[in-house]
């Protein structure tokens, strides 16, 4: 096959814990032929869409790990498949991308995930969809609809709805005397909305990344277990990851989910579960496939390259 790979710049891959690098090397085993493009590579003209593609090929050298070719301007469904990973932030570039991918799609490009389920999917809000395994949140843009919710629930967790690594995240109590600032902060005076939800203690045993891919678990996760003094678990705050087998309540998480998942096309989704609750659907680059594929010897890779072999 060939398989395209919407990325960021080569360059900043750590190949050492990189999926993307991981996907790529297990693709490359099988004989798949590899491309590269980035965001700013993909263009609509007359009436198809384009990517300055380049043949990519992995090197084994650690230090100058691969080798790429001139790019060519080719029509997206020339691949067999195009993966859009591209990291966040989730901005409107990004979303630009998405109408480009979507319009490739309906001239007959397979990609992956589906654009218009990235979009739909915003990775902090689409836990409203399973609600039988969240705890309590509110989304709001209203300061005092976050101080009510403070009141009720005493320890609250507040983020943007936008971010990533851990980045803006504050857990806030109700003596707190700094919570105006925070909520004037992180709700820009009432023009941003953000999500509060109440603090799971169970984060000192890790924020576990569970993923799914086309539907069912890979059967271990991650937990990101926050440093000393910290609330966050993201490895890109400090956290350190140890990878754990589902346990039972994780399992049914992503079964259940894995279904409804895979039908809006979503082959590959990492889940953020703390304790039992589940608190973000990751759908735009989800990570952590050699973290545990280093720890437990499973192939996640493997089943994410099996997984979309058999889709096509």
């Amino acid at each position: 096959m060939k398989i395209a790979f919407i990325v960021d710049p080569l360059d900043t891959f750590k190949i050492y814990k990189d999926s993307t690098f991981a996907m790529m090397r297990e693709a490359a085993t099988r004989g798949h032929e590899l491309y590269a493009m980035e965001q700013q590579d993909l263009l609509w003209r007359g009436n198809a869409v384009f990517g300055n593609s380049r043949g990519l090929h992995l090197t084994g050298d650690d230090k100058q790990w691969y080798r790429i070719e001139d790019a060519v301007e080719t029509p997206l469904q020339h691949f067999d498949a195009v993966l859009m990973r591209k990291d966040p932030p989730f901005d409107m570039e990004y979303v630009y991308s998405t109408y480009l991918l979507e319009l490739a799609e309906a001239q007959g490009a397979k990609i992956f995930n589906r654009p218009r389920a990235i979009r739909d999917y915003n990775e902090k809000m689409a836990i409203a969809r399973f609600p039988q395994f969240i705890a309590p949140s509110l989304v709001t843009r209203r300061m005092e609809a976050i101080r009510g919710f403070l009141a009720e629930h005493r320890d609250i967790i507040l983020k943007p709805l936008d971010g990533m690594g851990g980045v803006s995240v504050f857990r806030v109590r109700a003596d707190d005397p700094n919570l105006n600032v925070i909520m004037e902060t992180l709700t820009q005076e009432g023009r941003r909305s953000v999500m509060a939800q109440r603090f799971i203690p169970e984060i000192r045993d890790g924020d576990k990344r569970v993923l799914v891919i086309g539907g069912k678990p890979v059967p271990y996760c991650l937990a990101r277990i926050p440093k000393p003094g910290e609330t966050r678990g993201n490895l890109a705050a400090g956290g350190s990851g140890v990878a754990r087998e589902l346990s039972e309540h994780d399992k049914e998480i992503a079964s259940t989910l894995g279904p409804t998942l895979q039908a809006d096309g979503l082959l590959l989704v990492g889940l953020d579960v703390i304790g039992d609750y589940l608190t973000e659907v990751n759908v735009t680059s989800p990570t952590c496939f050699q973290e545990i594929a280093q720890q437990t010897g499973f192939n996640v890779a493997g089943m994410l390259i099996d997984t979309l072999e058999k889709s096509l």
